[in-house]
This record gives C-alpha cells, structure tokens and sequence, in this order.
C-alpha cells in the first residue's frame, strides 16, 4: 500500500512528497531507482564496477583466507626482463606460494646513474608494498600501518628522497609508536 504525504525521504534525505513503500519512506525520483535497482540488478552491478572498480558483491570465486601461512624459507620464482620507454632494461623477479605471487622485485642494470637512483627508490616502495600486499591476499599476512611504514623505510636510499618523507609523515598516523619499534626489533631477530 502506498500513501502520499510530505515527509523526508528515508535515501536522498530531501523534504518531499513521500510515498511509503514497504517499510521505507521515498519520495518520486527515489521509489523509481529503487525498482530500477530491484528490476534490472546486473546493470547496477556494472555500474558499481565502473564508479568502484570494484565488485558490489564478494567474490565467490576466491574464498577468505582464515589463518597466516608462514613463508617458506626458499620459495620458486619467475624473472622478467622488460624495457621501459627510455630503452632501460628492467629485471622484475616474481616469487611464488603455490602458484600465487608473494613477493616482487624490480632491478635494473644501471643502478649507479645517479639520474635512476631516485626511480629506484620509487620503485622499490612500490614492489615492497605490492609485496606486501601479495602477502596479504595469498598467505593471510596482516596488515598494519606500522607494516607499511617498514617496507616504506626499508626502501629509502638518501635522506629526504620520497620514501623517506613519506615515512616521516605516515609515522605521524601510528596510534601507538612503540608498535612500529616492538615491530621492527621483532623483524630484526627474525634475520
């Protein structure tokens, strides 16, 4: 049953002519998405994908990871060699866990140009956050701010290159400072 009144709607929050539809309050514009939403779903779905890049629902296909693996000691690996625009060769060596990439590696044969060693720093925080994030997906690894601010650090090569600045002022976002330092020593006698 459907009756008319001027009210807020219950979606867009504007004071209008209100029509109640089951247990929500919608005005006109809003009763019409909803059974545009409720008619024609997969076109929402695609829409979705095309504002989020990401999908409305769960995907079916990869089931959550419920505990941390540990990472082998020894994993297999795969190496590419690429060259970039300017005619540089680049190594990218990929690890795997049962098939699955873990970690990424990026190398390149001029890594004493000074020109590059900003590019490489770059791109060292770049395939260590992968990295982490690889973990993260295919062996369960947690992800914490504290993690990032590591692999963020680990890859500055001079004081005050992008790395660096960007760890500075991340580490300002840490809730509890002692845990980046409890995490790091942690690391420290894992190696």
């Amino acid at each position: 049953m459907t009756t008319q009144k001027t009210s807020c709607c219950d979606l867009c929050g504007q004071e209008k002519k209100i029509q109640t539809v089951g247990d929500r309050k919608l005005c006109s514009i809003c009763k019409a998405i909803a059974g545009h939403v409720k008619n024609h779903p997969e076109e929402v779905r695609k829409i979705w994908v095309e504002l989020y890049d990401e999908s409305i629902t769960p995907n079916p296909q990869r089931p959550p990871i419920k505990n941390e693996k540990e990472m082998p000691d020894v994993l297999d690996g795969k190496r590419y060699r690429a060259v970039d625009r300017e005619n540089n060769k680049w190594y990218l060596s990929v690890s795997e866990v049962d098939g699955h990439p873990v970690e990424v590696f990026a190398s390149t044969a001029f890594d004493r140009d000074n020109e590059l060693q900003s590019r490489i720093s770059n791109l060292t925080t770049i395939t260590r956050l992968i990295s982490l994030i690889l973990r993260h997906l295919f062996l369960g690894e947690r992800l914490t701010l504290a993690k990032c601010l590591k692999q963020i650090q680990r890859s500055s090569r001079q004081r005050d290159d992008l790395p660096d600045m960007l760890y500075r002022v991340l580490s300002r976002y840490t809730d509890e400072p002692d845990q980046l330092n409890h995490e790091q020593q942690s690391e420290e006698k894992k190696e």
